[in-house]
């Protein structure tokens, strides 16, 4: 019995990426608005009957489709538990974790970024899609807050450096829309912009 359900569970879980995947590549085509739940079934080879099951509606689909891009896969785990944000936080000084948290926040800006558009139209559309990511506080400031606490710790931060100001850097300069401005509209290669933003956080934050 117990391997039955596990077989069910994983066949689910298929079902559920492959719709996800559909919505992802039908949303960047096409556009929110233009993407109805009958060709997100089409493209996923699944009845539309199964999409309401799964997930209700389409802003449900688009939600679970943004948590999963900013992941990088449909493990249940948040990017303050993951691996590499871990690592991070151990770090021996504020240069090394510096260094791996600007790397996996590219990842992230890396895949959410063809996403933005479509985030940024569906909401227009579907107010009540902007309420699906509304929560005190901000997951994200969160993330950079907690690695701000561990920073200010480090022998190489910046004397009366305060956790709340490199909270503040940090949130700002690792933001979605400042990596838009410069990989999207100033064409930067993300290797640039990686860059960049290393050096300038490190000026902000470490001793010189």
């Amino acid at each position: 019995m117990t391997e039955v359900k596990s077989k069910r569970g994983e066949k689910a879980r298929q079902t559920r990426r492959k719709i996800i995947e559909a919505a992802r590549e039908l949303f960047i085509e096409r556009g929110y608005g233009a993407t109805a739940l009958q060709d997100i079934a089409d493209r996923a080879g699944v009845a539309v009957q199964t999409i309401y099951f799964t997930f209700g509606n389409k802003r449900s689909v688009l939600k679970e489709l943004s948590d999963v891009t900013v992941a990088g896969d449909d493990e249940p785990l948040a990017t303050i538990d993951r691996p590499w944000f871990r690592r991070s936080l151990a770090a021996d000084t504020a240069d090394e974790q510096l260094s791996e948290l600007v790397h996996g926040a590219r990842g992230i800006l890396e895949r959410i970024a063809p996403m933005a558009e479509v985030l940024r139209t569906a909401a227009t559309i579907e107010p009540e899609i902007a309420e699906l990511w509304q929560r005190d506080p901000d997951p994200r400031f969160v993330v950079y807050e907690t690695a701000a606490k561990a920073l200010v710790t480090k022998p190489d931060a910046r004397a009366g450096m305060s956790a709340e100001d490199a909270a503040d850097i940090l949130f700002g300069l690792l933001s979605p829309e400042l990596y838009l401005v410069f990989v999207r509209d100033r064409a930067w290669p993300p290797e640039r912009w990686e860059h960049w933003v290393s050096e300038t956080l490190h000026a902000q934050l470490l001793t010189t």
